[in-house]
């Protein structure tokens, strides 16, 4: 595990490193802010960066994979892998660019760093259901939609191990629980909960998250994250169908995890998984499926 020391704090986002014949597999890039500390990881591994042959990315949100493009050109032997979804964005990534100003504003440079193109001729399309060997074993690719139409889960057959992105939701070190990762603009919660069966049918021996690292009881995790997103839900709907506005909708969730975690959970988590990326997420997802009225998403 290389810990990408996002927004220059420890235990935020990870990337992986799996060995394969021949050289490494890369799980996860993150922003192109955390590319230096990714290579030194690397370095620090004892990995050099001709012998990365593969980057996977679970999706295209930029924590996740905004760094492709930048980290592309210093692993000049790999192939880029994504959901065929997400290629055409990674390519050119003008959406994602003003999607990012659009959400985080002035400080989106900052956060997320440049998000330069991914060389198209090194992209390399992925819809679930393919697999890769591995040292003792195969990474197998799940399609694992609800967080994002574009989300992928891999499990190492070897390790037993189940890489979940997001879809999974966030389980920083240290926290009490999972906590929801429930963001616009295409959440959709069946999906993610048949996502998250899919996930738990891997029958994994290690849950292993990108916020962050290996869970000290990820059966657990997965078996409770159905309970604790529709918690969530139910407080959001509730606060829309009162007043459909992001920030009171937050304000709610925000008091809801009050009386169920210490500060130092919620301020922690709040930095990767936001109370009011997760209204937007909700109320998105409800105004598509006509459960508040009045409002627009």
């Amino acid at each position: 595990m290389v810990d990408l020391d996002f927004r220059d704090t420890e235990g935020l986002v990870a990337a992986y490193l799996l060995p394969q014949e021949g050289g490494w597999t890369l799980l996860e890039t993150g922003p192109s802010s955390c590319r230096d500390h990714l290579l030194r990881g690397l370095e620090r591994a004892g990995v050099g960066a001709d012998e990365v042959l593969r980057v996977f990315v679970t999706h295209i949100h930029l924590d996740h994979a905004g760094g492709l493009g930048a980290v592309a050109e210093a692993l000049p032997r790999a192939e880029l892998y994504a959901h065929e979804l997400g290629v055409p964005h990674l390519a050119d990534p003008r959406r994602l660019v003003e999607s990012a100003r659009r959400a985080w504003g002035p400080a989106a440079d900052k956060l997320w760093g440049p998000i330069p193109p991914t060389p198209a001729e090194r992209l390399r399309p992925l819809r679930g259901g393919e697999s890769f060997p591995l040292v003792g074993g195969e990474l197998r690719v799940l399609a694992t939609p609800g967080h994002a139409k574009h989300h992928l889960a891999f499990f190492d057959s070897a390790l037993r191990g189940l890489f979940t992105g997001d879809g999974a939701g966030v389980r920083l070190e240290h926290s009490s629980r999972v906590r929801p990762a429930v963001p616009p603009p295409d959440l959709d919660l069946d999906a993610l909960f048949a996502s998250v069966d899919a996930m738990r049918r891997t029958d994994p021996a290690l849950v292993l998250f990108t916020h962050f690292g290996p869970s000290p009881d990820g059966a657990r995790d997965l078996a409770t994250y159905r309970t604790v997103v529709e918690a969530w839900r139910d407080v959001a709907l509730a606060a829309a169908r009162e007043r459909p506005d992001p920030e009171f909708m937050a304000a709610r969730l925000a008091a809801y995890d009050r009386s169920h975690l210490d500060a130092s959970d919620r301020d922690r988590e709040s930095l990767v998984s936001g109370y009011e990326l997760a209204a937007r997420g909700f109320l998105r997802y409800f105004v598509t499926r006509g459960e508040v009225a009045g409002a627009t998403a």
